[in-house]
């Protein structure tokens, strides 16, 4: 697994959220990667903190970074091995220019699916790991991790592929837990791929999944599939229950405006957004549904998180929300939630094992949704027939 931030940094004092924290609850050894550029001795007195500052957490061994020669690597096993009694499972030369071999942006690094070189790149890491690491030594530690207890069965799939449920799936919206993607399934639901930047309108889907991603960084090509954006945003003004995260919000709003360029959006929400240099919402968020709306039970309280460099320049004031942020930004004034019709629209990620109920709620008002445009188009099937949707009553799904 790989660690967050420091080994012990965390929302608090206590190390709350921290890799230490989860490293101990899941009982797993930790192998901490240490940068060892210009240091030697110091380098093993990092280490050292480390394993004397938590002595329920087990370091298990270290992987030193950057490391300028042969003498400089048999300084820093010796004085790790000396003075912290651990092994070195790997000592990473200093790359010079492949320390860019995966380009990094806002957010973070390039995803693989905006990488023209990802076979490229897999061969380079491939053979970087086989001259540097240790590799046998680190399936010997992780072997060497406590038990866990089996998880929870998948609930049953009630009536597999009973809905269609779409979802944004391209270089442009690549952010979704697969549990929350597996959940939908267990629920009943058939998945269906929709191309944000190719597909003309939307397929017949009885509702729309759009995950996070960076339409800040594809907004061109997103403004100019207006059809795509026009059959959406009329869907969803129909009834087509809609659930969307942080870069679905983006799609979702009027525009966004990155630099000197505004670029038009689908226009559901008559918000503007623009990007900032600084991330706006970064982090956990808690927040509570304290209005009706297609998804969450009003009076819950839902934890997730949220990193966006964009937000509101206009617009918000006037537009419905359902969540009040108790923890975190959303879209500002301590508000998350956009409400439209059978939409709701927030920066909040939620995974589908914290929010047990998100995953049947998409699957119902799917279910609700298809039957009603059944009344409405008697004796035609769903999958044969593309010619509109029928209206639903968002407050019944409330």
């Amino acid at each position: 697994m790989e660690g967050n931030r420091g080994l012990f940094d965390g929302r608090d004092l206590a190390g709350t959220h921290s890799t230490a924290e989860l490293a101990r609850l899941l009982r797993a050894p930790v192998v901490l990667v240490v940068s060892a550029a210009k240091v030697t001795r110091t380098a093993a007195a990092l280490v050292k903190g480390c394993v004397d500052f938590d002595p329920e957490v087990h370091v298990a061994g270290v992987i030193v970074n950057r490391v300028a020669g042969e003498r400089h690597r048999r300084m820093l096993n010796d004085s790790i091995r000396d003075t912290c009694g651990l092994p070195v499972l790997g000592a990473i030369p200093n790359l010079g220019d492949d320390s860019t071999l995966i380009p990094g942006r806002h957010l973070g690094l390039t995803p693989p699916s905006e990488y023209a070189f990802s076979g490229e790149l897999r061969s380079r890491l491939r053979e970087i790991a086989e001259d540097h690491l240790d590799v046998d030594g680190l399936i010997r530690i992780a072997a060497s991790a406590g038990a866990l207890s089996s998880a929870a069965a998948p609930p049953p799939r009630r009536g597999a592929g009973r809905v269609r449920v779409g979802f944004f799936s391209d270089s442009v919206f690549t952010f979704y837990y697969p549990e929350n993607l597996e959940a939908l399934e267990a629920h009943g639901a058939r998945l269906v791929p929709v191309s944000s930047l190719t597909d003309a309108s939307l397929p017949e889907v009885d509702a729309l999944y759009i995950g996070g991603g960076f339409p800040e960084t594809h907004a061109e090509p997103l403004a100019r599939n207006r059809s795509l954006m026009t059959s959406v945003r009329a869907a969803a003004r129909e009834g087509l229950p809609v659930y969307a995260e942080c870069g679905g919000l983006i799609y979702l709003a009027r525009s966004i405006r990155c630099g000197t360029n505004v670029y038009p959006m689908a226009n559901l929400f008559p918000i503007d957004l623009g990007m900032h240099a600084r991330p706006i919402g970064h982090g956990y968020t808690r927040v509570h549904v304290d209005a009706p709306n297609p998804f969450l039970a009003v009076g819950t309280t839902i934890r997730g998180h949220e990193f966006h460099y964009s937000g509101p320049v206009a617009g918000v004031e006037g537009i419905r929300s359902c969540l009040d942020v108790e923890c975190g930004v959303g879209v500002g004034n301590g508000r998350d939630g956009l409400i439209e019709a059978n939409t709701l629209a927030c920066y909040t990620h939620v995974h589908a094992d914290g929010v047990e109920a998100w995953a049947g709620a998409v699957v119902s008002r799917a279910a609700e949704y298809a039957a009603k445009r059944r009344v409405r188009r008697p004796g035609r099937e769903a999958d044969g027939d593309r010619s509109g949707q029928a209206t639903i009553d968002a407050a019944s799904t409330g």
